[in-house]
């Protein structure tokens, strides 16, 4: 998952991002509305984690214009625990969840993946594809029940793949999900990752589509 956090505590944010990028995430951090409202236009993100007090306006002002424009992107509040209005006002803006400060990055971490399994339409926390089957909360991996070692971002190309079977996903649509903003991508880091899946799961698994991207093959 690659997630936006909009939130102006450089040290919070900082925490958050190392606790999420541990549990497998990707995330781009962001202090304004002004540059929370660029990032959105401009990148594809799975989720976003919301501050509602910032330098230059509400957070509620930023959800907002997500919805008006359509942009169905989950959206988790981080709000102060005894603002109940701020957290009725929000999810009635079209926020999808809440969490109060202070909280558990562990938590905030479950909350995202909740998020992402509701908006992809999936009820088990597992994804599975044949034999093989991934635990998102553990970064686990199996194939045929005898567990595979996976490299977080060898396990991020895979899920991507296997969150929609049998689409195309193109390097770009890979490259997004495995770097954030501060990362260098270098031109053949998706094609190594896919050698080493291979190598690991079977070389019929993951197929190329030349000159478009990847796809899994039917189970």
């Amino acid at each position: 998952m690659r997630i936006l956090l909009v939130e102006d505590d450089a040290v919070l944010a900082d925490g958050i991002r190392a606790g999420l990028t541990l549990a497998g995430l990707t995330v781009d951090a962001v202090a304004r509305c002004a540059d929370a409202d660029a990032a959105l236009a401009d990148t594809r993100f799975d989720a976003v984690v919301l501050d509602l007090m910032l330098p230059d306006g509400s957070g509620l002002d930023v959800l907002a214009a997500m919805r008006a424009r359509q942009d169905a992107t989950p959206v988790l509040l981080l709000t102060a625990l005894d603002e109940t209005a701020d957290r009725v006002r929000g999810l009635d803006c079209g926020a999808d969840d809440y969490l109060g400060k202070p909280f558990d990055l562990d938590e905030l971490a479950a909350r995202l993946r909740a998020l992402s399994r509701r908006s992809g339409g999936r009820a088990e926390p597992l994804l599975r594809h044949g034999g093989l089957a991934l635990d998102p909360s553990s970064l686990a991996a199996s194939l045929d029940d005898v567990p595979v070692p996976l490299s977080r971002r060898e396990f991020a190309v895979l899920s991507m793949l296997m969150e929609r079977p049998g689409v195309i996903r193109a390097r770009s649509e890979l490259e997004e999900r495995l770097y954030g903003w501060q990362e260098e991508v270098e031109s053949n880091t998706v094609e190594v990752y896919v050698h080493n899946l291979r190598a690991k799961l079977g070389r019929g698994l993951i197929e190329t589509v030349r000159g478009v991207g990847y796809r899994l093959r039917a189970p």
